[in-house]
């Protein structure tokens, strides 16, 4: 048996933790960002804010409590970017070498540039036990090194279908293959089925990319446009995000595999993405505070995403039309009609 504690009490880290305790064999603890919170989902015994319509086993504990990452042999991240160096700063006195930490949110960082595993491993380098100073996020030019082996988890995953027991296909990257191998068999279950990977970089990108393209297809739908302008965004979108992962250090193969064309396809198509959504009422016209407030406190981590993966695109030189445009929808409120004439006008050239 493994205890294992995960953080963020969203719709993904509910599911993660509903899938983990359906397995058996653990002592799962879902962590809450406040008192609160946790009180109102024992209460209610499901999570009526994030999550309705999912009872949670008596046996899944739900706690506010900081201190209940310290006991957990792994500590799986499910905070939505903009917040993972807050709740780091109040978790990290309480995690230890030894422990495992899982990343399974995709984003991008914003100012930094840095991916989920760099925001956690820069916040809990060298002495994890000792207090963390809030502060802007850096740039480092070589992260700390980190206690703790630090990865991800990726791949085409609708929260609700991994609640409900769908059969799911997920990768876990580590730099240390062990560790990725026991993660593996630790999450493994009827209803997941878990590759390894070594490429931590790939399948974060991967995984944190394809929110932006899945924007975008959104938005064609909203503005009317058919099958045929969704699979064209689509494969184009797939060559931005190996393009960009690659310079960063990444596999190409990656790209190609569940973390990267898989989870690209099933954020693009799923009626259930947040992301798609997101685009598809930009499309209809609406604005995007509106748009986000609607989500009800739900995050759509593509939003973010866009401005982050153009400036770790110009840090790297690499060409990113597709983000560049909707960047410029996001931010400064550009038509999506003029946005998808300019990409359709840009000069010809070779596929490969």
């Amino acid at each position: 048996m493994s205890r294992i504690a995960v953080l963020g009490s969203g719709a993904w880290g509910t599911a993660i933790a509903l899938s983990l305790h359906r397995r058996g064999g653990h002592e799962v603890t879902l962590w809450a960002h406040c008192d609160e919170l946790a009180q109102q989902i024992n209460d209610a015994g499901e999570n009526t804010q994030f999550f309705p319509g999912f009872r949670l086993p008596a046996e899944l504990q739900v706690t506010g409590d900081c201190a209940a990452a310290a006991d957990a042999e792994i500590v799986v991240s499910v905070i939505p970017s903009g917040f993972l160096r807050a709740v780091l700063n109040r978790i990290g006195p309480h995690l230890h070498a030894g422990q495992i930490v899982l990343s399974a949110t995709k984003g991008v960082e914003d100012v930094s540039f840095l991916r989920m595993t760099e925001v956690i491993a820069d916040c809990l380098g060298g002495s994890a036990s000792s207090v963390l100073q809030s502060r802007k996020p850096s740039v480092p030019q070589s992260l700390s090194p980190c206690p703790f082996p630090i990865g991800a988890l990726s791949g085409p995953s609708f929260a609700l279908e991994v609640a409900k027991g769908e059969p799911t296909a997920l990768t876990v990257a580590y730099r240390e293959r062990s560790v990725a191998a026991r993660i593996q068999r630790e999450f493994s279950s009827e209803t997941l089925r878990l590759y390894t990977s070594t490429d931590v970089i790939g399948v974060e990108l991967g995984g944190a990319l394809k929110n932006v393209i899945a924007i975008a297809a959104g938005i064609a739908a909203g503005v009317g446009l058919g099958h045929n302008s969704t699979a064209a965004l689509i494969t184009r979108g797939i060559v931005e995000i190996t393009r960009l992962a690659v310079a960063c250090g990444a596999r190409r193969e990656t790209l190609a595999g569940l973390s990267g064309v898989g989870d690209l396809v099933l954020t693009c198509t799923g009626s259930l993405s947040r992301n798609r959504t997101v685009g598809e009422q930009l499309g209809q016209g609406r604005k995007l505070p509106e748009i986000l407030e609607s989500l009800g406190g739900q995050v759509a981590e593509g939003v973010l995403t866009t401005r982050a993966a153009l400036g770790l695109a110009r840090k790297h030189g690499v060409e990113m039309p597709i983000t560049e445009q909707m960047e410029l929808i996001l931010n400064q409120g550009k038509h999506p009609r003029e946005a998808i004439r300019e990409l359709m006008l840009r000069p010809g050239k070779e596929e490969h």
